[in-house]
């Protein structure tokens, strides 16, 4: 026999539960977002059930019906309501304090800069003001440096011409005493000669007379005593070129005589008798 199967148990209507009053949201925060709900996992494949005769009496039994309670949007409370106006005042308060904190900080770094700008302008004026110092300091060390340069080589010129005139002085005071001496020697040879060289005394002795000057220096002053050194001197050089002349003319009549006496002697060699076979002999003092 057949055993019937039980009827389904009738339940019992969900009755609606009240819902609770929304909070209210902080006045200071502004709401957050709700995160959104994670992705669904992709299905798995299930392996396939075994199919057993339980299993169809309970599809052939009737399934009960599902219940979906109506559900409603919330209300606000009227007791409690949201003052947006305030909300968006703070939030305004906010970024009116935030951006006075970024102008404070702004003009505070501003000025923070201009100081060390004006620090370093400051240093920039002084480096320059110190080198133009050392410039300064240079450009007058050179110049009296190039003033005792000056100074030195007038010095060392005044110096020299000093050593001049003092030469000059010793040089025409030893010719006025070999001038003395020579004079003095002239005198004794002529004596000796005799009567026969007295015409040509006399010209030397006029020529030493006219040659030697007398010096009146006692009351001379300093440029009248520059224009006789001057003069002295001029004379001094005159001498030394008459000599350097006479010298010349002295050495170019030794060489004449020189040449004129070897013509001689090989003039008087050609005519001497020469030794015998052709051999040397001494003709006129040299061997031939």
């Amino acid at each position: 026999m057949k055993t019937e199967a039980p009827a389904p148990a009738q339940e019992e209507p969900l009755q609606e539960e009240p819902a609770p009053p929304a909070p209210s949201p902080p006045q200071d925060e502004p709401p957050k977002e709700e995160p959104a709900p994670p992705a669904p996992a992709p299905p798995q494949d299930e392996p396939p059930k075994e199919v057993t005769a339980d299993a169809e009496e309970d599809e052939a039994k009737p399934k009960p019906k599902a219940f979906m309670p109506n559900i409603s949007a919330p209300k606000m409370p009227e007791g409690d309501k949201v003052d947006f106006d305030d909300i968006h005042r703070k939030r305004m308060e906010k970024d009116l304090n935030e951006l006075q904190s970024l102008i404070e900080a702004h003009f505070i770094q501003r000025k923070k800069e201009e100081e060390e700008l004006l620090a370093l302008i400051g240093r920039i004026e002084k480096r320059r003001t110190e080198r133009a110092e050392q410039q300064r300091i240079r450009a007058d060390k050179e110049k009296e440096r190039q003033m005792r340069v000056a100074d030195e080589k007038v010095r060392k010129e005044e110096e020299e011409q000093r050593k001049k005139y003092d030469d000059d002085a010793k040089k025409k005071k030893a010719l006025s005493n070999i001038s003395f001496q020579y004079g003095g020697y002239l005198q004794k040879a002529e004596g000796r000669r005799g009567a026969k060289k007295q015409t040509e005394r006399e010209k030397k002795k006029k020529i030493l007379a006219d040659r030697h000057k007398v010096l009146h220096i006692e009351n001379l002053n300093e440029d009248k005593l520059k224009e006789k050194a001057t003069e002295l001197w001029q004379w001094q050089m005159q001498l030394e070129a008459e000599k350097f002349d006479l010298n010349d003319k002295m050495k170019r009549q030794k060489y004449d005589i020189n040449q004129l006496q070897a013509r001689i002697n090989d003039q008087m060699g050609k005519f001497s008798t020469k030794g015998p076979r052709g051999g040397k002999g001494k003709v006129a003092g040299r061997w031939k």
